[in-house]
């Protein structure tokens, strides 16, 4: 197993200690991509492909990971940030499922304890139009024992019935009028492009090479038409890779592949359904939990969750046809939200409150027909005849063992077979943070202590280093320039979009905050890369225009 030279790990490698960060040089490792022979080539850096190219270099193979944009780009950056079993699938009938994730979200609250936190949902019981009555409630009670049962009780605390002052002790605005109660079960929440990221990164400490915007335009096949490697464009370059195994987790973009063989079919009915949250000032609903709430006329629930300043309400949940590489919140989209919103809470919400958003597709495998809410969440593992293997479908929650089951399929590709690791892996950060005490100091500490864990001590280093990084880099937000410094060095972070869309959230919590902040990152980037002045000036404008193009089609102006 392969360590990366800059390191030095502790003797317990499961500890994940080290006294130096993980810093990882783009140029080498494109040149690794090119000059190595690898066992497994991963195409896709959603959070299926990270995963598979941690568990992958932990079972002893040599493993590249490539992506086309940046990690956790598409669905792994625009999900609920539910880490949860759910509760739908119990009433789809799904209890396998739901059983299964709550045992892999207890593993995720231990291998990145730093960032999946306990998450309250809080269901309210109303007379009438509300998620359900009194006549369901003890139907809806009996649910969430079974939940519980199922493996709700992991999180060390069952449901909770509450009082109608209870409900609006936890969501002061919610309207009383016909409020009776509400049910209160604890589920968990993460920062989806942070966890993408932070098992990138683990992968990498455990040697594999692991790219962003290097995108994968064809499969390679050798004489005997097995697959080989694949062709992978990366800043102005064509690049070989050579891998006894690849593995297609492209997510819904394996929708619109262009890089197989001529005739050849498509083995699985990828569906996109697209998914929608948009970003409100937490003053305006003072909710300190997950509020479930009704959406008139429909058969619908939406949520609203916490996090910092802000709370995200969504979601939809419908077919997606169009650009996967430009899906946007819509105003009538925003609308259905908001309605859903203000007929529930005690609040005057518009348009104009909304101070970010978020659009991505669920790669739901199923053939045409059918409401998107009711197919299953599953996933499918496909190895073609030529030895191209694939994985689509499934959730968040659940990665960590789609990846064990993909790795398990590209094995038998190579005939080997080397036992899975990644039940008690730790990730970057997790080993020994304590996250009580790091909440308990509060103010900075708590805020790097949840998005780094123990490496947090490597950013207060960079401070330390130059005391003028301190600065706030966006307004309204607790982010330093320490930490974009940070995210170029030590995150991948190649462009302005990647600092703000993804490294610090920014523009789903600061959208327009974030434009003006900008061109100060596009300086950070520039002195740490070495961008030329155009270049710099090409990506904040870029950015702008993006979040923009992204307003525009909210408001509806588009």
């Amino acid at each position: 197993m392969r360590v990366l030279p800059s390191l030095r790990p502790s003797k317990d490698r499961a500890a994940m200690t080290t006294t130096e960060p993980l810093r990882l040089n783009r140029q080498e490792q494109l040149a690794r991509l090119a000059d190595e022979q690898f066992d497994m080539l991963i195409v896709g850096g959603g959070v299926t492909g990270a995963y598979a190219a941690l568990d992958a270099s932990l079972r002893g193979y040599r493993v590249a990971l490539v992506e086309k944009d940046d990690f956790a780009f598409g669905t792994s950056s625009k999900s609920s940030k539910m880490v949860h079993g759910g509760l739908r699938y119990i009433e789809q009938g799904n209890l396998g499922l739901v059983r299964h994730s709550l045992l892999e979200r207890q593993r995720l609250r231990r291998n990145a304890r730093h960032l999946v936190q306990r998450l309250p949902f809080l269901f309210p019981v109303m007379e009438r139009e509300g998620v359900f009555d009194k006549r369901l409630a003890k139907a809806f009670e009996s649910l969430l024992w079974t939940y519980d049962i199922a493996g709700g009780w992991r999180e060390g605390i069952l449901h909770q019935k509450l009082s109608k002052a209870e409900v609006l002790s936890h969501c002061p605005t919610f309207r009383e009028e016909h409020l009776t109660g509400g049910f209160m079960y604890f589920d968990a929440r993460v920062d989806d492009a942070r966890l993408t990221l932070n098992i990138a990164r683990t992968a990498a400490f455990h040697g594999a090479a692991v790219i962003n915007h290097a995108k994968a335009v064809e499969i390679t096949r050798n004489a005997h038409g097995k697959v080989d490697g694949a062709v992978v464009q990366a800043d102005g370059r064509e690049i070989r890779a050579r891998a006894g195994v690849v593995v297609m987790a492209t997510g819904v973009w394996l929708r619109d592949w262009d890089g197989r063989k001529k005739n050849e079919e498509k083995t699985l009915n990828v569906r996109p359904a697209k998914g929608v949250h948009v970003a409100i000032p937490w003053l305006k609903i003072r909710n300190d939990c997950t509020v479930t709430i009704p959406v008139p006329g429909r058969n619908r629930r939406a949520t609203i969750t916490r996090w910092g300043d802000v709370s995200y309400l969504g979601t939809t949940d419908e077919d997606y046809t169009g650009n996967l590489d430009d899906v946007c919140c819509t105003r009538d989209e925003l609308d259905f939200l908001l309605d859903g919103a203000r007929s529930a809470l005690k609040t005057d919400l518009r348009a104009e409150d909304v101070v970010g958003s978020i659009a991505g597709c669920r790669p739901l495998v199923a053939p045409p027909g059918g409401k998107t809410l009711e197919i299953k969440r599953n996933h499918e593992i496909r190895t073609a005849p030529d030895g191209l293997l694939t994985i689509v479908g499934g959730k968040l929650t659940t990665s960590r063992h789609m990846a064990e089951q993909t790795i398990d399929a590209a094995q038998k590709v190579l005939g080997q077979r080397n036992a899975c690791k990644t039940k008690s892996a730790f990730l970057l950060g997790a080993a020994g943070y304590d996250a009580q005490a790091i909440t308990a100091s509060g103010g900075m500490a708590a805020h790097l202590g949840e998005r780094y864990g123990t490496e947090a001590r490597f950013v207060t280093d960079i401070l330390h280093a130059d005391p003028g990084l301190q600065k706030q880099i966006v307004e309204g937000l607790p982010h330093s320039e320490a930490e974009i410094v940070y995210a170029v060095r030590h995150e991948l972070a190649c462009t302005v979009d990647d600092v703000l869309s993804r490294r610090i959230r920014a523009r789903l919590m600061a959208r327009d905050a974030s434009g003006r902040a900008a061109a100060r990152v596009g300086e950070i980037l520039q002195a740490e890369l070495g961008l030329s002045p155009s270049e710099t000036a090409r990506q904040v404008s870029t950015y702008r225009a993006a979040i923009e193009h992204e307003k525009s089609i909210l408001m509806g102006v588009k």
